[in-house]
């Protein structure tokens, strides 16, 4: 068996970028910067007015002195005459301040009577203009990440119409399985609802991939065959159960025969142990175990990073932080056990008492996993565990 670090080292190596691909701008939350983006303009353009009221010379801005309002410049529009001594432009939000000027006083601190305007005792000392490129420049870069609603506007505003991304990396999902019925069906007397595709899908997506939820493949090889020859084309193939050591867990040997470098099989985890990678084709290709918790908890630690490398993101474990136990914990066994537990309000990590692997209720109520190494001895209420955040 293998550490979960050196699992996920090969697993990262079995994983290919996606090619680059334009998207409007529009549908482009959520995906990935292909390469660092520059801005093709200035932001503001010129320098602007941050408020409401006048924009006159520094000089002039002084209590009691009085002014002649030569002319206006709203938002979209300008004042086409410079500011004199002892003149003033009305202005508005977002205008460009303009020539002669370097001050805006607002509107709350003066009095107007008809084209003059009287300054009062209570002017603040902003010059309420901003500056050009105050935000950004014509040139500036945006490095490559994940496009969030605010980069989005940030792109927007550099004028950017079209966005190269990565493509969302397919993943082929296999669930394997005589016992097994898709959600909706009536189980027969010896049977179960597929369930652990379903949320790994979802965990996929979210991440930035796109799931493929392949016919349930039945415990025989010209089943698994043919759900393997659907899944052609994918950039990662997941199979879920059949990759443990039984009669009828035919994964490893079935995709053998059609050409599976098998990279490594066990992982020294609980839950998880029976997990295998290797490269099929040009894919990818993971085998994640049967049991619910322990698919749900390898696809966070396994499946995750692997579609940020994908997307050619940093791509590596989990991050962790350590926090206090609400409570004592037994010595811990042989392998790193990923105990699922709940963070509360009082920032203490409480671990749910049942850890079975197929407690998809407990799961459910989880939202880190508390991680224990191994051979990591009795823990008191207080003592720090690392987490990792669901």
């Amino acid at each position: 068996m293998i550490s979960v670090a050196e699992a996920l080292e090969r697993i990262l190596s079995l994983v290919a970028v996606t090619e680059e691909e334009t998207v409007p701008l529009r549908s482009a939350s959520g995906r990935v910067l292909a390469r660092p983006l520059a801005a093709r303009r200035t932001q503001p353009p010129f320098a602007a007015s941050a408020m409401d009221g006048y924009a006159v010379r520094a000089a002039d801005a002084q209590p009691g002195v009085v002014l002649s309002v030569v002319g206006e410049a709203q938002a979209g529009g300008c004042h086409d005459g410079a500011v004199g001594p002892g003149e003033a432009v009305r202005i508005f939000t977002g205008a460009p301040v303009p020539e002669g000027a370097d001050r805006v006083v607002i509107q709350e601190d003066v009095t107007r009577d008809g084209d003059r305007i009287t300054i009062g005792d209570r002017l603040d000392e902003k010059t309420h203009i901003r500056p050009a490129g105050g935000d950004f420049h014509e040139g500036d870069e945006v490095p490559v990440q994940r496009i969030t609603p605010a980069l989005v506007s940030l792109l927007a505003a550099m004028n950017h119409a079209e966005v190269p991304v990565r493509r969302r990396p397919v993943v082929a999902l296999i669930a394997t399985g005589d016992e097994l019925v898709v959600p909706g069906e009536i189980p027969g007397p010896n049977q179960i609802v597929s369930s652990n595709i379903y949320g790994v899908a979802a965990l996929l997506e979210a991440q930035g991939g796109r799931a493929r939820i392949l016919p349930i493949a039945r415990d025989t090889r010209e089943s698994l065959e043919q759900s393997l020859a659907l899944a052609e084309g994918a950039d990662l193939v997941v199979t879920l159960g059949g990759a443990s050591v039984g009669d009828h867990d035919l994964v490893a040997e079935v995709a053998g025969a059609r050409g599976l470098a098998l990279d490594f099989y066990k992982v020294r985890m609980r839950p998880g142990k029976p997990l295998m990678a290797g490269r099929l084709g040009d894919a990818a290709m993971v085998g994640l175990p049967g049991n619910p918790v322990s698919a749900f908890v390898c696809a966070h630690l396994f499946l995750r990073p692997a579609v940020d490398a994908a997307l050619g993101l940093p791509a590596g474990p989990l991050p962790r932080r350590a926090l206090p136990l609400a409570h004592d914990l037994a010595a811990n066994g042989s392998r790193e056990h990923y105990m699922r537990a709940r963070l509360r309000g009082d920032g203490l990590v409480e671990v749910a008492g049942r850890q079975d692997s197929s407690l998809l209720t407990v799961l459910a109520g989880a939202d880190v996993l508390a991680v224990r190494p191994p051979e990591d001895p009795p823990r008191k209420a207080g003592d720090l565990v690392d987490i990792v955040t669901l």
